[in-house]
C-alpha cells in the first residue's frame, strides 16, 4: 500500500477533502469511520486485518483504513490535520508527549467520559500507570495501547570473546566490559569494535534511547515533571551524564554517525539501546547473531526493578468524529485480547496489558520468542513521557545539553545539570 505525502495531506487540508461521518455511497445507509495506524508495513498489515473483520461484522459501521501520512513526525501530521479540522475518528499512533498540545487545541475526546473505559484502561495500564496519562485538565484523552520498552541489547559472542561472562548490570560493570570489548582487530590503529554506539547528533528524540531511559533507570523511575512542576532527580542526571561522557572519553563509543549501515547488526559493537521492534530487524538482516536483551545498566547503588522508557504509542478518538460512540465501539475491538495477540505476531510489538505475562493466551507467543518475554517482563516496570508544555523544545534542549557534557566533555556533569534545569524552568514559564 503506498503511503500519502504530506503534499496530499495539506492540499486536503485545504480543499476540505475529509468527508467524515457519510456512508460510502453518499447517502444515509452506513456510518463510516476514519482510522489511522502507524505507517510502518507491519501495523498496516495488522490494521488491515482488523478493520476487515470489523466491516464483515459491522455492516451499519465501517470503517475506512488509511496510514498516517508520511512526514518527519506524526505529531506534525496531527497538529496539521486538527488546525484543518481534517481529523480522522481514531488514532492508534498516539504520542503521549504531544498530548499537551493535542488537547490545547482542541483536538481530542475525553475518553473518559466513554462507558466501560475506566474498566478496560485499568486492565491494560493498571492504577499507578493510568494515572501518567491523566491530563492536567483531571481527563485522559489516549488509550493504552502499546509500549517498546527501551532495554540493552548485547551481542553474546563479542562478550564472550572478551571474557565478559553476561551482560553488565552497573555502571561500573559496563564501563569495565567496555574496555575489554572495544579494540582494533585489524592491526591498522584503528578501533573497529566499540562496546556501544549513540546517534551523537542532537536530534530531540535521540534522547529517547539514551539519556532519557537511562535517567529512568537511575531514578529508579521517575520522570522529569510531577504535578506539572519539573522535578528531576538531579543526582541522577548527572551520574547519566558522567557516564556516558566516560564512554565517549575513553573511546569505547565513537563520537561518530554511522551513515553506512547499523553497527550493531554488522557486529560492530557489543551493545545496543532499542525497543522490541529491533527483534524482526535482526531476524531479517542478521538471523545468525547470538544475542540477547537485558535491563539497562544503572548506578552501582541502584536497588530493586530496572525501569525504563516505554515508548508508548496510544489510541485517541478526535473531536471532529461526527460519530464518538461508534468509535468508541471500534476502540474497544481494537484492544481486545486476542488483537493484542495478533499484534504480538505480526509486529512484534508488546501491547500494554497487565496480564501480559501471566495471561495464557499470550503463553505460546512468549515460549517461542524469548527475547520478547523479556521485553514482556519489563513492562511492569515502565514510564512514559510527561504531559507537559512544549516537550519538543524542552528535549531539543537537553539534547544540546547532552552533546556538550557527555559527547564533548566541554561541561562538567553537576554544571550541565543546573543548566538543564534553569532553562527547562525557562522553556516551562514562557509557555505558560
Amino acid at each position: 500500500m503506498k503511503f500519502v505525502s504530506v503534499t496530499v495531506l495539506m492540499l486536503c487540508l485545504i480543499a476540505g477533502c475529509a468527508d467524515q461521518g457519510k456512508s460510502p455511497d453518499g447517502g444515509g445507509g452506513a456510518v463510516e469511520l476514519t482510522y489511522w495506524p502507524a505507517p510502518n508495513p507491519q501495523e498496516i498489515q495488522l490494521a488491515d486485518t482488523l478493520v476487515r473483520r470489523w466491516n464483515a461484522l459491522h455492516p451499519e459501521c465501517l470503517v475506512r483504513m488509511q496510514p498516517i501520512p508520511v512526514s518527519q513526525s506524526t505529531e506534525e501530521v496531527l497538529l496539521a490535520a486538527i488546525a484543518g479540522g481534517t481529523t480522522p475518528d481514531i488514532c492508534s499512533n498516539i504520542q503521549p508527549g504531544a498530548l499537551y498540545d493535542f488537547v490545547r487545541a482542541r483536538g481530542l475526546l475525553p475518553l473518559d467520559q466513554f462507558p466501560g473505559f475506566d474498566s478496560i484502561a485499568l486492565e491494560r495500564a493498571g492504577a499507578e500507570l493510568l494515572q501518567t496519562f491523566r491530563s492536567p485538565d483531571g481527563h485522559i484523552y489516549q488509550l493504552p495501547w502499546k509500549s517498546n520498552p527501551v532495554m540493552m541489547f548485547y551481542n553474546k559472542r563479542l562478550l564472550r570473546e572478551a571474557g565478559i561472562a553476561g551482560p553488565p548490570r552497573t555502571f561500573n560493570e559496563y564501563l569495565a566490559a567496555g574496555r575489554r570489548v572495544t579494540k582494533d582487530t585489524t592491526g591498522d590503529g584503528q578501533t573497529d569494535i566499540w562496546m556501544g554506539e549513540r546517534d551523537i547528533r542532537p536530534i530531540w528524540w535521540q534522547r529517547l534511547f539514551d539519556f532519557y531511559p537511562f535517567y529512568i533507570a537511575a531514578s529508579s523511575g521517575r520522570t522529569l515533571f510531577a504535578n506539572g512542576q519539573l522535578a528531576l532527580d538531579e543526582r541522577a542526571a548527572a551520574e547519566v551524564l558522567a557516564f556516558f561522557r566516560t564512554c565517549y572519553g575513553e573511546g569505547i563509543y565513537p563520537r561518530t554517525f554511522f551513515q553506512a549501515g547499523d553497527p550493531f547488526l554488522l557486529e560492530m559493537k557489543a551493545t545496543h539501546f532499542s525497543g522490541p521492534w529491533e527483534v524482526a530487524t535482526i531476524r531479517k538482516f542478521a538471523p545468525t547473531m547470538d544475542y540477547g536483551v537485558a535491563p539497562l545498566p544503572v548506578p552501582d547503588d541502584v536497588t530493586g526493578p530496572v525501569y525504563t522508557y516505554g515508548d508508548f504509542k496510544n489510541i485517541a478518538i478526535f473531536s471532529t468524529s461526527q460519530h464518538p460512540e461508534k468509535a468508541w465501539e471500534f476502540v474497544r475491538y481494537l484492544v481486545r485480547a486476542e488483537h493484542d495477540l495478533l499484534l504480538l505476531q505480526l509486529c512484534d510489538q508488546i501491547p500494554v496489558r497487565t496480564d501480559l505475562v501471566t495471561n495464557p493466551l499470550f503463553a505460546g507467543y512468549f515460549r517461542a520468542n524469548p527475547v520478547m518475554a523479556e521485553f514482556g517482563r519489563q513492562l511492569q516496570h515502565i514510564r512514559g513521557i510527561d504531559t507537559a508544555p512544549d516537550l519538543k523544545e524542552i528535549f531539543d534542549t537537553l539534547s544540546q545539553i547532552y552533546e556538550a557534557s557527555a559527547v564533548y566533555g566541554s561541561t562538567e556533569p553537576q554544571d550541565a545539570v543546573r543548566e538543564i534545569v534553569r532553562r527547562t524552568n525557562i522553556i516551562v514559564e514562557w509557555n505558560r
